[in-house]
Order: structure tokens, then sequence, then C-alpha cells
């Protein structure tokens, strides 16, 4: 029953008039950058990240949560019209979504994948309520070194399920973190790799880091690749499912939630995982694989539901363990520190309104969705039309903005720009940037676990084979590292 009355109390701070107006502002913002391919939610959140400094914490987090879940409906429905994902957690809408446009049943697949996201946003809402107290308290029970364990688990998960090439993933980390020890040294008080410059002394701003890597980098990537999109020109009508629809759809949808909260759980797995997953499981279980790929509803109810589930599980080991589980994750996580806010186990007891209040808006910004999406996807589909001439200058001067009211530096604009021309290196050689900031993220809490495993040890690494936690953790890691190695060695062998 107190989960129950914490999240009524949620509901009530949720349903004041200017946190409608901001869960709606983020909602309408994360449709409309998931609608239009380019700079995601992970950058629109770094330029956002400064307007919410003058901003009571609940508004700020409501918002900038919004934009995050708001970004998976929007995706979806260029996919299905357009056949261009606005997100990539979305690609698996575009294989039977499109099909089903094709076939003049454009309005039953955008009302399936609206109505799928909303019971899988909405049922993954009810497993965040009575699972975050349990983790929390479990979290409680941690030490340094069980700290340390879980995030090595948590950073080797990023690598191994991340997108492209493990050793990729693995370059970014290590970089991520060398950037995360830039500044002074939390324990002895030294400098650390700033070169005498005394802007670097508190360290690389978040914010420039951010902006740079998903906002600039992504401009400048696109503008070399940006093509003519061929709008679906048919009006999406019929956006009720009909009786057959729902019959075909309801299995998918069940186990669509289950399966994408369950994953979005997992530290680095997030919604594309969840949605590709899905999909899988659901050609496995039909009597009709075959059909797959030419217009089935199950295939895209499935996936739709998944995607959306998973993005609220992923806030789950944000909240209780203090874990940014993928990129837009560490920029909620930074939001957070911002306003002077430590996630982790202590939140839920330290800070309840926060969370009650972020539980009591995602069912309010669920319901926003449902009645946004369907009546307005007509104006979604000719957003496409805008020039990217005239959207890229606009997101630069954006970017802009916010890197230098982040700290008032112009120092923190050179960053952004460097970190811009970086990113677009990266993107071009093929390297997901995630892991990075991720690493970034992640990096001084493990320092800090460490060496205060270390102290309360006498510097004896054996102490960390005493804690089971972090023994189990540990393992995990190892073995999911050399996971490559060992798979190359049989194949040798056999």
């Amino acid at each position: 029953m107190d989960a129950l009355s914490y999240l009524y109390e949620g509901l009530v701070v949720a349903s004041k008039l200017n946190n409608i107006f901001y869960c709606f502002c983020g909602v309408f913002i994360g449709t409309f950058i998931g609608v239009l391919p380019g700079i995601g939610p992970t950058g629109t959140m770094a330029l956002l990240l400064s307007l919410t400094y003058t901003m009571p914490t609940e508004s700020a987090i409501i918002m900038l949560a919004g934009i995050y879940y708001g970004a998976q409906y929007g995706g979806s429905t260029t996919a299905i019209l357009v056949n261009i994902p606005g997100e990539v957690s979305s690609t698996v809408a575009c294989l039977e979504g499109y099909q089903m446009s094709l076939q003049g049943r454009g309005g039953p697949a955008l009302g399936i994948a609206a109505f799928g996201s909303f019971i899988g946003g909405t049922a993954a809402v009810i497993g965040m309520i009575f699972l975050a107290k349990p983790l929390s308290d479990l979290a409680l029970r941690f030490g340094p070194p069980e700290y340390f364990a879980v995030m090595v688990l948590a950073m080797t998960l990023v690598v191994y399920l991340g997108r492209g090439s493990m050793v990729k993933a693995l370059i970014m980390v290590v970089l991520g973190s060398a950037l995360s020890f830039v500044g002074l040294d939390p324990v002895d008080g030294y400098t650390r790799f700033t070169f005498g410059s005394i802007n670097l002394m508190d360290g690389v701003g978040l914010v420039p880091l951010a902006m740079g890597l998903f906002g600039v980098s992504e401009v400048f990537f696109n503008l070399g690749t940006s093509e003519e999109m061929t709008i679906y020109k048919a009006r999406a009508k019929n956006l009720l499912p009909n009786l057959k629809d729902w019959m075909n759809s309801i299995g998918p949808i069940i186990r669509g939630t289950i399966l994408g909260f369950a994953l979005g759980v997992l530290p680095g797995v997030g919604t594309t995982a969840s949605s590709f997953t899905s999909y899988t499981m659901e050609k496995k279980l039909s009597k009709h694989p075959e059909k797959f790929g030419t217009g089935v509803i199950e295939g895209l109810a499935g996936p739709e539901t998944a995607n959306n589930a998973a993005s609220t599980g992923c806030l789950i080991p944000l909240f209780t363990l203090g874990l940014p589980t993928n990129s837009i994750m560490a920029m909620l996580f930074a939001a957070l520190l911002i306003h002077g806010i430590q996630p982790g186990p202590l939140i839920i007891q330290e800070h309840p309104q926060v969370y009650w209040s972020l539980v009591g808006s995602l069912y309010i910004g669920n319901i926003i969705l449902l009645l946004l999406n369907l009546p307005l996807i007509g104006v979604w589909v000719r957003l496409l039309s805008i020039p990217y001439k005239t959207l890229y200058p606009l997101i630069l001067l954006f970017c802009l903005i916010g890197a230098y009211a982040s700290r008032n530096s112009t120092f923190d604009v050179i960053i952004m720009i460097f970190f811009g021309l970086g990113g677009y290196m990266f993107k071009k050689l093929d390297y997901d940037l995630a892991p990075l900031l991720i690493a970034f993220v992640l990096g001084p809490m493990i320092e800090k676990s460490l060496r205060q495993s270390l102290i309360i040890s006498g510097g004896n690494l054996l102490f960390f084979l005493s804690r089971p936690i972090a023994v189990v953790a540990l393992l995990i890691a190892l073995v999911i590292l050399s996971y490559p190695l060992i798979s190359i060695f049989w194949k040798k062998r056999r």
C-alpha cells in the first residue's frame, strides 16, 4: 500500500498545471524529434539541458523523460508511412508497417502501433512502481566493492550488446573513461590531464561533450548523406484496428510488454534489442512465419509494444542503482546531478517527490501521446518536407547557445565544436558513440568505488574475493569480455 500511496502523491504533483505543461512540451518535442531522422533524443536532451537549470527539479525530469519516450512513439510514424525509421528502435516497424501502408492499411498499422505503445508503456509503469523499492533496498546493502563490480558489469554489457564491433566499443569506453579523469583528483586534489589549462580544472563539461557528440556531429554527418525522401501520399484513415486485427495483436502485445520491460531493466540492452527480439520471437511463434515481411500486423504490434515497455524499464537501473544504461539515461543522470540529486538507492527515500512525480507523469504522458499522435499523423509526415538546409543551421544555433549557457564560457563552445568534429570522424569510421558517453558518466563513480575499496582493504585486491556479489558480477563481466576469444579458440579446435 505504501507504493500506491506514494503513487497517488506523485500523480498529484504531476497533475499540477505547470508539470502537465512541461510533460506536454516533452512528449511533443520527443515526437517531433522521433519523426525527423537526424539529431535524436540524446542530442535534443543535451540541447535543452541548459534550459532546465532554473526549472523545478520535478518539472525538468518530467520534460526530459517525455522527450525520451515521446521519441519512441514518433519514430514509428515515419517508419510505417515513409519507410524511414525516425529512431533506430523503430527500424523493425519498417518491415511490416510500411508494407501495410502500401496495401492501404496504413491507418490500422498506425493505430495498433499507438495502442500497443500505450499498453506497453503503461504496463511497464506498473512494474516500475512495484520493482523500484525492492531493488533500492537490495542496493542499500551494497558497499564500494559491490558498486564497483556492478558498474564494471554494466559497462561490459554496454560494450557487448552495443552496435558494431566490440573492439571499437572498448576503445570508446577507454576514451570516455580517460576524459572523465580530466580535472582534479577526487581524493588527493591533484590536477590530472589539464595540460596547464585553468578551464580544464573542473573537468570536461558533460553538456558541451554531449552536444558535440550527438548534436553537432549528427548535423555534419547528415549534411553529407541526406537524400530526398519519397513520402507516402495516401491519407491514413480508419485508424482504429478492427476485431481481427486485435485478435491477431493481443498475444504479441502481451508478450512484447513482458519481454520489453524485462530486457529494458537489464543494463546495456535498451529499446532496439527489445524490438528486434520481439520481432524474432513473434516470427518463431507464428503459424505462418513465411508471411512476415509482407505486412502482418503481429510483426508490428509486438516490437512496438516491446520498444515502449523497454524505454520505461530503462529508468529502473538509473533510479535504483544509479546506473545509466544508455546515452539517454546518461543525460537524465546529468540532469539529476545538476539539480543536486545523486541517482541511486537513496533517491526514493531522500527525494520521493522527484521519483514518484516522474512515475505519475509517465501515466499522463502516455495518455497525451495517444491523444496527440493519432490526430496529428498528417502534420508529422509533412514535417519531413522541411529542407535540411533550413533545419540544420537552427540545430547548430541551439547547440552554440546551449553550450555557452551551461557555464557562460566560450571555452565550452570550443569543446563542443571539438567533440562535434570528433563525433563526425567516429561516425564515419562506424564507431558507436553511446559507450563513450556512458563511460564518461560512470568513470568517476567506478574510480571512486575502486579507490574506496582499496582504502578499506589496505590496497589488497583479494578483498573483492570476499564479497560474493562482487565476485559474481566480475566473473560475468570477464566471461562476456572473453567470449569472442573463447569462440575463436573453440572454432579452431573443431
